[in-house]
């Protein structure tokens, strides 16, 4: 789950942290996922009078500026799209995700930025709509909006996608209730014959 470093009143500079995810959890491909504790990329927004987004990385992945061309900067203004008025933000990322390393790193980005830009808008919108933004920057990095990565990222812990339009999250999973659920939903699929589900 996203952790604030630091909560400030609403609409200053707000840092966060935005957790590494594993997803495709045994069978449950673009279904199942879950958030680590460690690593997790360092986000600094800053809600701004000067309209659009700047972005700057502190890292050594040289990973775009142009928020068009860069995940979180995609979901942000996917974000932004449902707000009224003219809105500016500045972003400084630091990335401990390596990208690439099957770890979540570009749903940290995306899932950290709505989150955080959301809470200096005074938290308008849901964990779901949160989702919904975060989806976006996953398209731009794989070519599909998934939430498997992004749901753990926002919810904390396991996260299961029954849907994905409409958008159908379970999260908040006990260890017992999670493998119920998983039986439950995706036993027919691979729990026959597996030993993965006990009936």
């Amino acid at each position: 789950m996203i952790k604030f470093i630091n909560k400030p009143e609403v609409g200053k500079t707000v840092k966060v942290l935005a957790p590494a995810t594993i997803a495709n959890i045994v069978c449950g491909f673009d279904v199942l996922g879950m958030a680590l504790n460690d690593p997790s990329d360092v986000m600094e927004i800053t809600l701004s009078e000067k309209p659009g987004i700047r972005l700057r990385h502190e890292d050594k992945y040289d990973l775009p500026t142009i928020p068009e061309q860069n995940v979180a900067g995609v979901a942000l203004l996917e974000l932004m799209t449902k707000l009224d008025g003219n809105y500016g933000f500045d972003i400084i990322i630091e990335k401990r995700i390596k990208p690439g390393s099957g770890l979540g790193s570009s749903a940290a980005s995306a899932a950290g930025i709505v989150v955080a830009a959301n809470y200096l808008l005074g938290n308008i919108f849901s964990k779901e709509e949160l989702v919904s933004f975060a989806m976006a920057g996953e398209k731009l990095a794989s070519g599909v909006k998934h939430a498997d990565n992004v749901s753990p990222a926002i919810y904390g812990s396991v996260t299961l996608i029954r849907s994905i339009f409409p958008l159908d999250i379970i999260s908040n999973f006990t260890q017992r209730s999670f493998i119920q659920r998983c039986h439950k939903t995706m036993g027919k699929y691979c729990g026959a014959g597996s030993g993965l589900f006990k009936k």
